[in-house]
Formats: C-alpha cells, sequence, structure tokens
C-alpha cells in the first residue's frame, strides 16, 4: 500500500513536469523582452529603446475627442441655390480631436505676438513674416455701413478676446495650425525633460529666427533644432518603465515617434471630417444604427430651442431675415448682431460648439462641384500635395534660414513667407516615390479624376508633371477658365498688379479656391445645415469666415478597451 502511494506520488510530478514543459513549448516566456527576438528591451545598458508603457495619445489643449464613423455626406434636404453640387454619398472617417471652439481672437493674438517677437518686423528680412499673418480688419468696411468700430477695435480689444477671429485668409489658417503644432510639441518636450525648462518664454533672446524650435525639425535632425544649441537640446537615456530620464552617461538619444509624446500635426480639418463632425449622429444612435437624421447640428428640425427653460431661444448665432440680425433690443432671438462670444450656444452631442452660425470656417478641401465617392470612400480629401525633405549636398535635411526664405505674393498683393528659418526645406516627391506604384503617381493631386482636364482635348496621358503643371497655367490648355489676376514684382520690390478684365472667363473655380462650411451670423437658416458647401478664392478673407483646427488620432478607433462583442480571453 505504502509503495502504491509513493508511485503515486512520483507519477504525479512527472505529470506536472510535463505539463509545465509543454506550455513553455506553446508559449514563450520573454519576461518583458522582445516577442521578437527575447532581448530586453529599454535595457540601460544599450540596445533597443522604446516606449512600451504608451496608453493613448494625450488629448491636445482645446480639442475634444471626435470617435471616427460611417455616415452619409452631402446629404442636404434642398438645394434652393441650385449649386446641385451636393449629392448624397457614404462617407467613412477616421477618429480625430478637433478644437472646442472657433480659433478666438486671443489664440491668434498669441500667434502675433510670437512672430512679431522671434521675426521682429522691424527687420528687412523679416517684415512681410508678421505683416503677412495679421489677418485683414479691413472686411469689417461696407460702402454704406458704418462698422469702423470693429475694424479699429474687433481684433485687438479685450471685449472681443472670446469672439472668433476673421479676416484670416485660408493659407494664414493653415500657417497658424503649423505654428500651434510647433509650440504645442516644444511645450511637452519641455515638460518631458527634452528641451532645456523656461527656455520657450525667452522670445528675442534664445528662441530667435534662426534658432527656434520646429517639430519636423527636430525629429529629423534634433542637433540642428535651436541653431544646433545643445544647452536647449537635452539628451536622455530611457529609464524604467519607458520614461526618460537624464543621463548621468549620455547615449545621445532624444524623443522620436517612438517616444508617444510627440503629437501629430494640427491642421484644418477635412470638408468629410467637419460635416461628419457637425452632424453628431452619435446623438441619435441606438445601438449601430442612426434613428433618424438631422437638419441641424443639434436634435429637430428647428432652430429654437423646445426646452422649456430655453424655448423659443434660437440655438445658433444667424441672421433671422431681413435687417434682423439679432432681434429686437430687449428681447433678441440670438444676443448677437455680429459675431459672437464661442461657447455661448450649447455644445452638440460631440461637444462641439458653433457647428452652425457665428462665423463660417474654413476646411483644407480644394473645391470641385462633385464628391468622388466612386475613387474613395475613407477619410476623404481633395487636395493632396505629397512633399519630401530636401536633401543637401552633405547628405542631411536642408534647415531654412533667414537668408533663404522664400515669399509668395498672393493675386491680391499680399506678400506671405512660404517657409520659416528653423524649418526642413520642402520638394515635391519625384520618380523615386512614385514608380511603380498603384496609389498615387504624382506630387500634385488635386486634379486627380475630378472629370475635366482629363476629357480635354489638350490633355495627354502619360505626360510629366512638369509638362501637365505648364499646360494648367497656359491661359487657353488649363483646367478652368477662371479669372487671372497677376502680381509682378521687379527686383526692387515695386509692384505691379494686373487685373483680368476678360469677358470670357466661365468660372470662378480653379485650384485656389477652398470650401468653407457652415452658416454665420451673415447667413439665413439655410447655410446652417452641415451638409451645406461653399468656396472662397483660398487667398482672399471675409468678416464671416473663421476656423478651427483638427488632430489626426493615432491607435485605436476607440478608448473602449475591448469593441463591443470582442470579450478579450
Amino acid at each position: 500500500m505504502k509503495v502504491n502511494k509513493i508511485m503515486a506520488l512520483k507519477l504525479l510530478v512527472a505529470l506536472s513536469l510535463t505539463i509545465g514543459f509543454t506550455s513553455c513549448s506553446k508559449k514563450g516566456s520573454t519576461k518583458g523582452g522582445s516577442t521578437a527576438t527575447g532581448w530586453k528591451i529599454n535595457d540601460k545598458k544599450g540596445g533597443f529603446q522604446y516606449n512600451t508603457k504608451f496608453k493613448q495619445q494625450e488629448t491636445p489643449p482645446g480639442m475634444v475627442s471626435v470617435e471616427g464613423g460611417t455616415f452619409t455626406m452631402g446629404k442636404v434636404e434642398d438645394d434652393v441655390m441650385h449649386d446641385w453640387n451636393n449629392t448624397p454619398n457614404k462617407q467613412h472617417v477616421q477618429s480625430f480631436f478637433m478644437d472646442e471652439t472657433e480659433v478666438t481672437n486671443i489664440m491668434y493674438a498669441e500667434y502675433l505676438f510670437w512672430l512679431k517677437a522671434v521675426y521682429p518686423p522691424t527687420e528687412e528680412n523679416y517684415k512681410h513674416i508678421y505683416n503677412g499673418a495679421i489677418p485683414d480688419t479691413l472686411v469689417w468696411r461696407n460702402r454704406l455701413g458704418y462698422n469702423e468700430t470693429m475694424t479699429n477695435n474687433y481684433l485687438r480689444h479685450p471685449a472681443y478676446a472670446d469672439y472668433p477671429v476673421v479676416g484670416v485668409n485660408w493659407i494664414q489658417a493653415t500657417e497658424f495650425c503649423d505654428w500651434r503644432t510647433n509650440r504645442v510639441n516644444e511645450n511637452i518636450l519641455e515638460r518631458e525633460g527634452y528641451l532645456k525648462k523656461d527656455n520657450k518664454v525667452n522670445l528675442g533672446k534664445n528662441v530667435t529666427a534662426d534658432s527656434n524650435f520646429d517639430t519636423e525639425t527636430y525629429i529629423n535632425s534634433p542637433s540642428k533644432t535651436f541653431g544646433g544649441n545643445g544647452e536647449i537640446v537635452l539628451k536622455k537615456e530611457m529609464g524604467k518603465g519607458g520614461r526618460r530620464e537624464v543621463a548621468d552617461s549620455v547615449k545621445n538619444v532624444y524623443a522620436q515617434r517612438s517616444s508617444g509624446i510627440i503629437l501629430p500635426e494640427y491642421r484644418l480639418p477635412t470638408e468629410a471630417e467637419w460635416e461628419y463632425a457637425a452632424l453628431a449622429l452619435v446623438g441619435n444612435r441606438e445601438y449601430n444604427i442612426y434613428k433618424g437624421q438631422k437638419k441641424y447640428p443639434w436634435k429637430g428640425q428647428y432652430t429654437r430651442s423646445g426646452k422649456r427653460q430655453y424655448r423659443g431661444d434660437q440655438l445658433a448665432n444667424f441672421k433671422q431675415g431681413k435687417g434682423d440680425y439679432g432681434g429686437i433690443a430687449g428681447w433678441s432671438d440670438d444676443g448677437a448682431d455680429i459675431t459672437n462670444k464661442v461657447k455661448s450656444y450649447a455644445p452638440n452631442d460631440f461637444g462641439l460648439y458653433d457647428m452652425a452660425g457665428n462665423v463660417a470656417e474654413w476646411v483644407a478641401d480644394v473645391y470641385r462641384p462633385i464628391v468622388d465617392d466612386e475613387a474613395n470612400d475613407f477619410n476623404y480629401y481633395r487636395g493632396n500635395v505629397y512633399m519630401k525633405n530636401k536633401i543637401g549636398e552633405d547628405g542631411t535635411v536642408e534647415i531654412i534660414t533667414s537668408e533663404n526664405i522664400k515669399y509668395d505674393t498672393l493675386s491680391n498683393g499680399k506678400i506671405m513667407a512660404r517657409n520659416f528659418p528653423g524649418q526642413i526645406a520642402q520638394v515635391p516627391v519625384d520618380e523615386n516615390e512614385t514608380y511603380l506604384r498603384q496609389n498615387f503617381s504624382t506630387s500634385d493631386n488635386k486634379n486627380y479624376r475630378d472629370g475635366d482636364r482629363q476629357s480635354s482635348r489638350y490633355f495627354d496621358f502619360g505626360t510629366s508633371e512638369e509638362e501637365t503643371t505648364s499646360k494648367k497655367e497656359d491661359p487657353v490648355k488649363r483646367m478652368y477658365q477662371s479669372p487671372m489676376h497677376k502680381i509682378d514684382v521687379d527686383s526692387i520690390g515695386s509692384m505691379s498688379k494686373k487685373y483680368d478684365k476678360s469677358d470670357k472667363r466661365t468660372t470662378l473655380i480653379d485650384d485656389n479656391v477652398r470650401v468653407y462650411k457652415g452658416g454665420s451670423w451673415r447667413d439665413r437658416a439655410y447655410w446652417l445645415d452641415p451638409a451645406s458647401r461653399r468656396y472662397f478664392p483660398q487667398d482672399m478673407a471675409t468678416d464671416y469666415i473663421g476656423f478651427r483646427c483638427a488632430m489626426s488620432k493615432v491607435g485605436p478607433k476607440s478608448n473602449k478597451k475591448t469593441p463591443r462583442g470582442n470579450v478579450k480571453k
């Protein structure tokens, strides 16, 4: 009996060892190391360094998260303007972040302050940088109206600090987005110990035209950031849990995309993103179905509130009728006659304010009368121009300096900087990137499948991009017969303006007109429909178009731990 117990015990031990070895053979133990090689990640002695503790992208300042999804784009209830430029089409938008409000005067004033301190307009080399960024305050003037108060005060006076900025053209809006990208990432890198503390506030001293921070420059060539000043750009080594710590013996490690702390670029939202965010159909969702449709960013088919406490109040800032921009004194319909302070009206179901009314907003897209959903129904956007970093003779990226800034003279005579010192020079992609590719074949894709250029008798398949570009500029062979206003600047800076007086122009559409969305304080309720779309020249501004920024979201579509129905085993 005793012998049988001993034998049974030996058998049990042998069985346990067998199961243990079998388990190990099925699933190798990495013990915090690489699942590819088994090597240790983030070893202080060296080797592969990676942020293994990354959880999710942090919410950028002033933004809210918009979970992506599917929706019907271009669904207007009627077409009183007879534009016929909206055809309902199904689109899917990836998750992204969007500004909670429109960019305000105080936000833009901070931008102007930074430019003036870093690129003093008193210096001949930089005067066009600051002057090119200033909004056009003369947009408030009207031949038969007295609006000089807004002309003189709207941008600068603190009474209008939280009002949306206007008088900003599309190009200025995109440059503001670039500036904001750099300032936010600069702040994050300082917070995480990669940049010298409080350096960013020493404008005009440590931070100058030839010594400043640019996100792409830091990622591609960190040693050239801040003019190569090693006292500002700090070197680190990987610490415990993927965090960077100050090293006793420096290992030439800088923050990279793999660090997970550098945010993607701020940019203008695409038309699809803006319309999706404005509709906020998530408020009409029941399980996996949208219940009904929405005419406005809020629920219901009317512009007035139906809630008992606010019944009859307008839900947005718009023009109620001829000569009625805000109702009668003592009982204002929307509480405003021009623009209004942001957050004056309730947000939509995504938490976004003023997605209808107040000011219309620039979006990124080049305008065309069609949205080509046959070519693409995912993250739709017309306007891609692919560029790459310019490589210098020394084999490294070429950094813009104060000597090689490029300026563009717009059709209205305004001079704006094309690039800033500290940035990486950009050139169009060439055959090295496009050869045998199926997804794109040229650098400039604004005209892809727009239905006109290819059908022209002057269009030749197989022509090079240089030949195509020259044809676009030919007054006879170009795609659209829109006006061609020209500005000629001679070597001493004298400007000659040539207004196109031709009576043979058939359209206002060309590659330099951009979509703007949403109604404004000047518009009737018809334009409050998020699906409505209009266009305006990208180098011109008005008193009713503003903008807000967006940022792509990296990682999962939703912050939920597991998708519905997928149980983590």
